[in-house]
């Protein structure tokens, strides 16, 4: 699709198209440093990242993002110099089935690699299959660009649409953007919230338990979470214990991604007394 697209570009001059072979550069670039990321992501905790190397996820998706706003920066100065240096074009209905067929091609690989990275809980497989299909909306808008050209015979169809496929990739590589930086400061999930919060009242409830100091973070592929639980006197510490442990096992279950849970024991009454904060 790659060479497809650069071909298309060289035996039409298009603005449109090279706006196309431009990004598909950018998405070569990006897909060899994501393939690195989702090794990176499977390898086990060692002593210098005890928590694991799944949040590498975030740093692939802004290394995308980035890639993207980069790529979309150049397609609109290159299509204004060619606009502003004078149209030429050949070999329109040629290059146009090229791109027409890695369109195609693309709509399938980006939907597969979003439902898988959905399926498996992969912001590293989601950030790359929403690339590819910002890659087959780029190359729909140079078709449309194309087929006007040919129906009208107004050249300056051709760098009006780059320009205008150019933003929408510049959008694409903020929302990008935007969500690795989310991660990697831990932002709150509230439909991840929400189920979190249900769950612990529906387990601390069923025991006659409290609980707070709720925290959790997305690591990219699973949930690490932690809650203190707060028992009443009398309670042994073997049977809090246990019930701890059934809240923690009850708390994985219910959430849709994978999950590691941490409970810190407390006794209800005079608790505020006992903590110095």
């Amino acid at each position: 699709m790659f060479a497809g697209k650069w071909y298309a570009y060289l035996i039409t001059g298009s603005a449109a198209i090279l706006s196309d072979a431009a990004e598909s550069v950018v998405h070569v670039v990006a897909v060899s440093f994501a393939f690195y990321s989702m090794w990176l992501s499977q390898q086990p905790p060692d002593k210098s990242h005890p928590y694991g190397h799944d949040k590498v996820g975030y740093f692939s998706a802004g290394f995308e993002g980035v890639m993207i706003s980069l790529a979309a920066v150049f397609i609109i100065v290159a299509s204004a110099r060619k606009w502003m240096g004078g149209l030429h074009l050949e070999r329109v209905s040629t290059g146009t089935l090229y791109v027409t067929a890695a369109a195609l091609i693309n709509l399938a690989l980006g939907l597969y690699l979003i439902l898988q990275g959905r399926r498996h809980r992969s912001l590293i497989l989601v950030a790359n299959g929403k690339h590819v299909l910002t890659d087959v909306w780029t190359s729909f808008g140079v078709v449309l660009g194309l087929v006007l050209v040919m129906v009208t015979g107004w050249l300056p169809f051709d760098p009006i649409f780059a320009i205008f496929v150019a933003s929408n990739i510049l959008w694409t590589g903020g929302k990008l953007i935007r969500q690795s930086v989310g991660g990697l400061m831990d932002e709150a999930d509230p439909q991840l919230d929400q189920l979190i919060v249900a769950a612990l009242d529906r387990e601390t409830a069923a025991r006659g338990l409290a609980y707070h100091e709720l925290r959790y973070r997305n690591s990219g592929t699973s949930v690490w979470l932690e809650v203190h639980l707060l028992f009443p006197a009398g309670v042994p510490l073997e049977a809090a214990h246990a019930q701890a442990t059934a809240i923690e096992e009850a708390l994985e279950d219910a959430l849709p991604v994978a999950s590691r849970v941490l409970t810190h024991i407390e006794p209800a009454a005079a608790h505020d007394t006992l903590h110095r904060r």
